[in-house]
């Protein structure tokens, strides 16, 4: 994987990577660190971009569940937030058949 920086990208272009071997990697990076990957497109080009997604979609689970590791939440914490839920969802039922009947 090769390694250009997004100001050389951005100026340049086509040219900054004329020096990426064909189907190689390309990683992106500015100031703040990497930004994104350039991926070659190739072949099947629905299913590389089904993989893609599935690919970012893991990652995104990853982070999430590391974030949640950060901040337990019991059973009962969970159960006492559903139930806040179905409440609320409830009143608001009740309120829209009573606007209803005043209506009729």
């Amino acid at each position: 994987m090769r390694q250009v920086s997004l100001r050389e990208f951005r100026t340049r272009g086509a040219k900054a990577l004329e020096a990426v071997p064909k189907n190689e990697t390309v990683l992106l990076a500015g100031q703040q660190g990497p930004a994104y990957f350039l991926v070659p497109a190739m072949g099947d080009l629905a299913a590389q971009d089904m993989d893609l997604r599935r690919a970012m979609a893991r990652a995104s689970l990853r982070d999430s569940a590391t974030a949640a590791a950060a901040f337990p939440i019991t059973d009962e914490e969970i159960e006492q937030e559903i139930q806040a839920v179905r409440t609320d969802r409830a009143t608001r039922g009740a309120k829209r058949i009573e606007r209803k009947k005043k209506i009729a």
